[in-house]
Parts: C-alpha cells; sequence; structure tokens
C-alpha cells in the first residue's frame, strides 16, 4: 500500500515545483561570447528576464560540445537551458559524443535561422547558379572554395551543393573567419557559403557577387536573392539554425511555458530589428517542427558526411 502513497507525494511534488516556475534564475547554456549562438542566447534572455521575472544567466563555453553535455546531465527542472546551433545533431554523425541529439533533449522552439549566400568572386565567369555549375562543370576539380571548420553550416552546405549538382570543387579550409573573407576578396579563393552578416557589406561594395540564398524559402533580409534551389538546383535546402532546449523528462507544462514566452520574445519588433541587423532572421517555431528538421537534416546531411568521408577536425 505504500507504493500509491509514495506515488501521490511524487506528483504532488512535480505539481509544486510547476506551479512556482520559475523559481530561481535560468541559466542558458551556449557557445563561446560573440559568435551567433551567444548572440541569440543574449538578445532572446533580455526579454525573457521581464516575462519570466527571473534573471538568465548566460554560460558562455566556448569548446566544443561541452554545452550539450551539461545539459544533458542538468536536473530536468526548467531551470537549465540549451541554447545551440544545428551542431548538435550534426556532430553525431561525424565523431561520437557523450550524448544522444534526438533522446538527451527536450526542444522548446526553433528560436532563429542563418542562411548562407552563395557568394563568387567578380573573375569567377558565373553569374547565375546555372553558369557556376555549368562552370564547374566544364572545369572538374579547378574551381575552389572556402570554408571553415568540418562540418560547420558552409561546410556542409557547399558538400551538398557539390553532391546534388554533381560538380567536383575543391574545398579550401581556414579556421580564421577574418583570413578567409580577406582571401576570397582579394581572389584567392574563388567561391563560398557564408552567412550574410559577412558577406553582403562586400558583395555590396562590388567585391562578391551574391548568387543565391541556401535556405528553402526567400530570405526576407536579402529578398531580392533567388533561392538556389528556384535558381537552378531544384531540391536544395541548408541553413544554420539556432534552437532551444532543455534536458529530456522537462514537466511539459515547463516546456510549454517556455515556448510561448520564447516565440513571444522573438516577434517583438525590436528583437526581430536586432537579428535582420545580424542577417539573422528570427523565427519561433513548435517542437514538433524542430524534431521534423533535426530528423530531416539528420538523413540528408548524414548522406553527404559518410558520401564525402568527413569527420570533424
Amino acid at each position: 500500500m505504500a507504493a500509491p502513497g509514495l506515488m501521490l507525494q511524487a506528483v504532488c511534488a512535480c505539481a509544486a515545483t510547476t506551479a512556482d516556475y520559475p523559481n530561481r534564475p535560468i541559466r542558458v547554456v551556449t557557445g563561446g561570447v560573440g559568435g551567433g549562438s551567444d548572440f541569440a542566447a543574449r538578445l532572446i534572455a533580455q526579454g525573457l528576464t521581464g516575462r519570466l521575472g527571473q534573471l538568465m544567466v548566460i554560460d558562455n563555453r566556448g569548446s566544443g560540445m561541452i554545452p550539450c553535455e551539461i545539459v544533458a546531465q542538468a536536473p530536468a527542472d526548467g531551470h537549465t537551458l540549451l541554447l545551440f546551433a544545428n551542431a548538435l545533431w550534426i556532430a553525431p554523425l561525424m565523431h561520437k559524443t557523450q550524448f544522444d541529439p534526438m533522446k538527451d533533449f527536450a526542444p522548446i522552439t526553433l528560436a532563429v535561422t542563418a542562411p548562407n549566400i552563395l557568394v563568387v568572386h567578380p573573375t569567377l565567369q558565373a553569374r547565375s547558379v546555372k553558369e557556376l555549375i555549368a562552370l564547374a562543370k566544364a572545369r572538374p576539380g579547378a574551381l575552389n572554395y572556402s570554408s571553415s571548420a568540418a562540418g560547420a553550416s558552409n561546410h556542409l552546405a557547399a558538400e551538398l551543393f557539390k553532391t546534388m549538382a554533381g560538380v567536383n570543387i575543391t574545398r579550401i579550409p581556414y579556421n580564421n573567419g577574418a583570413t578567409q573573407m580577406a582571401d576570397l576578396v582579394a581572389g584567392q579563393v574563388q567561391l563560398t557559403f557564408a552567412t550574410g552578416g559577412t558577406v553582403m557589406p562586400h558583395a555590396k561594395s562590388g567585391k562578391l557577387i551574391a548568387l543565391a540564398v541556401t535556405s528553402a524559402k526567400p530570405s526576407q533580409i536579402f529578398p531580392h536573392l533567388p533561392t538556389i534551389a528556384a535558381a537552378g538546383l531544384p531540391g536544395y535546402e541548408s541553413a544554420g539554425y539556432f534552437a532551444v532546449f532543455a534536458p529530456t523528462r522537462t514537466p511539459s507544462v515547463i516546456l510549454e511555458r517556455l515556448n510561448r514566452e520564447i516565440v513571444h520574445t522573438l516577434k517583438e519588433p525590436d528583437v526581430r530589428e536586432k537579428f535582420f541587423n545580424m542577417g539573422i532572421e528570427p523565427v519561433g517555431s513548435t517542437p514538433s517542427e524542430i524534431t521534423a528538421i533535426m530528423s530531416a537534416e539528420i538523413t540528408r546531411l548524414g548522406k553527404v558526411i559518410r558520401d564525402a568521408g568527413i569527420r570533424a577536425d
């Protein structure tokens, strides 16, 4: 007869915990200071502090997948959250991790997306996606593209492009974003896939030529650019995603409130403007929509990673 009593106590304790949530500061674990996830976390936290009535503490962990490992092992009470890029579910495709992206996290919302822009140096005789594909097919292995770390959003965007277009373009890896962009502008490399905030100033000045965006739908920030899919490579889709998660088994009532408050924050005009100015598009989604994106990317990009033999640096 003791078991039912213990179960009742547990239910009451859980109800009490969720009823007064949050009852202390909320820690948001994210990547290094100054990165895209850090920017998104701080901007969202500013709005949530007032809406939740608790301080939002940004915990920057700049080394690899450490933020994910911390949150996977944190108490499932809604007071420790993760804001991280799609490396959360892409990294395990390239090396062993101490977490399972589909089992160890409860999705809350897709916060923002950062579509890449396909740009070429003006000396490259291509002014459209179709012309670039034709040029690459005519000169297999002769063209090159720059990218950051293996498995990063811009690396996978390029490899997906190569696979779907059936072209051979050589990767030139960089550890430093400033050097990568300087070499592209100088013509040392011929093309790249990079965030709009990084390349569009150079495109506006004529130092680079922007051909298309990598997202499935036209960009709200760069409406003058076609999508790669519409411009010559049907079905192409790639973007950087930044989503918010809690540890798995976090009570649904807490997840629902966090979703509601974060989505509301993302709709605030001043918040949207700040994101747009950085070349980032605020979203706000249901948890199921994140799960669908994760599953689709694991399938689509998993094949690209396996076929290209990509391993984490």
